[in-house]
């Protein structure tokens, strides 16, 4: 039996942000993942001879001073991060084509000039919308900025007190009450472009977002976001030789049975083997978590039934007839096809596609493409299987159809089709019955519950996009990153603890 500091279950993004942490710490790590690839929802899979995003396309977190390109230049990755410019092409029948710029004030004028009657009510949203997104993104430019805070981060927090006090009559009211404010509900294609970037970004829409939440997500576009060269894949197999490298155990298509307490901390039970450790970092969906440690526990409860008013995916995995009318760079385009009905079940879609240099992805002449929509899994659950079947048929088709009208010019290359439902969705990324995006940041005191971390049981951490602060993968990997210091900080107490009262003197927190 092998033991170390720390056991991170689950290579997605919180559990490889994790894993870097804790090794910075000095901590022994165990890397377990039960797919032959990391990035869970952000993954990048092999299909014959394609290699396809699993599910999120669009990366952030690689402006300057931020977490990833931090990590990038730290550990030197062979990856090139392009971004692009749109960051997003949007099509719908109200809007027409708005290709987005990664510049807030590009994108502000755009919509004036559109609407000249509006630009002050533009002008002053998106003036509060910069306020709120300067106060709450450099949040995640430093892990350490999140609980638990070093005194440094405090006094950092605190020259920014203002900033957070603008914050305050914003809180618990959702983005509508905003977009009032500034007479911007009576102008219905802005409204649906809020909607659609909530909706890929936090899940939920205009009516339920927590404006601050909602507000900030807005900013997702210019913010570090754009394309992988190579898909995201590449970037986790970076990410995984730098965990090897600092000494990480990295053990890949190895699922995970069972998790029980143990007089070292936990036992971890994976392919007929077992594995002990102080702490256990889990970078699992809740569902997941519970059926490993055998028993119910109240908080994982809570959060199953908050994932469960979620969603999960269904996808369309495509090959492409690569065609001089197909951009020569990655494309990333939102397209809904009737403004008036809901953004989901394929009414609503979201395609990225790969660019014609990325040699690896499909064989010469090809080019791949990644389309997914939302499912409302309250209803989806609620169906029998042959029932879940003929609504996923029928949401698959509604896809194709909003390709066809909304991007004729990728629906007319269409070279192979290969279709995921959620239970497709689950096999690709292991995420329970196929939820995708965690909670969603409804309006409400509950989304800053979590603020500070804590185990579920002594000892085992949870990490991902059902824990605080939630969606996107850098908000993962931060909130991966600052589990990870609230672990080290645990440890080194419990040593100091142990320690003969001379040594005390010479041991030190973690920085």
């Amino acid at each position: 039996m092998s033991h170390y500091d720390s056991i991170v279950i689950g290579a997605g993004f919180g559990g490889l942000g994790a894993a870097i942490q804790l090794a910075e710490g000095g901590q022994r790590v165990l890397l377990l993942e039960a797919l032959k690839y990391a990035g869970g929802c952000a993954a990048t899979f092999k299909k014959g001879d394609y290699q396809f995003e699993a599910g999120a396309t669009l990366f952030s977190g690689f402006s300057e001073g931020q977490l990833f390109q931090k990590w990038q230049q730290r550990y030197q990755w062979p990856i090139q991060f392009q971004k692009l410019n749109p960051t997003i092409c949007f099509r719908s029948e109200q809007l027409g084509e708005l290709n987005i710029p990664p510049n807030r004030e590009a994108l502000c004028e755009e919509w004036a000039q559109r609407y000249p009657k509006f630009r002050p009510q533009f002008e002053a949203f998106f003036l509060l919308q910069r306020r709120v997104a300067d106060a709450l993104w450099p949040l995640f430019d430093d892990p350490y900025r999140l609980p638990p805070f070093g005194k440094d981060s405090i006094r950092w927090h605190w020259k920014r007190k203002a900033q957070y006090m603008q914050l305050l009559s914003l809180i618990n009211k959702p983005l509508i009450t905003v977009l009032k404010k500034y007479k911007l509900d009576t102008l219905p294609p802005f409204v649906e472009y809020c909607n659609a970037i909530c909706q890929i970004t936090i899940q939920t829409s205009v009516m339920e977002a927590e404006a601050p939440f909602a507000l900030s997500t807005l900013d997702y576009i210019f913010r570090g976001t754009g394309h992988i060269h190579g898909g995201v894949g590449e970037l986790t197999e970076a990410m995984l030789q730098s965990l090897r490298d600092l000494g990480v155990q990295v053990t890949l298509s190895t699922r995970v049975r069972q998790v029980t307490r143990s007089p070292s901390g936990w036992t971890v039970e994976a392919r007929g083997k077992e594995y002990t450790a102080r702490s256990v970092v889990a970078n699992l969906t809740p569902h997941a978590l519970e059926t490993l440690i055998k028993h119910p526990v109240k908080s994982l409860k809570a959060k199953a039934k908050a994932v469960e008013k979620g969603w999960g995916a269904a996808m369309l995995y495509l090959s492409l007839t690569d065609h001089p009318q197909l951009p020569e760079k990655a494309i990333h385009i939102q397209c809904v096809q009737d403004s008036h009905k809901p953004l989901r079940s394929g009414n609503h879609i979201f395609c990225s596609i790969s660019a014609r240099t990325e040699n690896k992805r499909a064989p010469k002449g090809l080019r791949t493409a990644t389309v997914s929509t939302h499912v409302h899994m309250p209803s989806f659950q609620g169906l029998e299987d042959t029932e879940k079947a003929a609504a996923i048929e029928e949401i698959q088709s509604q896809m194709r159809r909003t390709l066809a009208l909304r991007a004729p010019e990728v629906y007319g290359y269409i070279h192979t089709d290969m279709t995921a439902s959620p239970r497709t969705f689950e096999r690709f990324t292991r995420r329970t019955h196929g939820y995708v995006g965690g909670t969603p940041r409804n309006f409400g005191w509950h989304n800053y519950q979590g603020i500070f971390p804590k185990p579920i049981l002594p000892n085992l951490w949870m990490v991902g996009d059902s824990v605080f602060p939630g969606q996107s993968t850098l908000a993962t990997a931060v909130g991966g990153c600052r589990t990870a210091n609230a672990v080290l900080k645990k440890d080194w107490r419990q040593t100091t603890k142990e320690l003969p009262d001379v040594h005390k003197q010479a041991a030190r927190t973690p920085s």
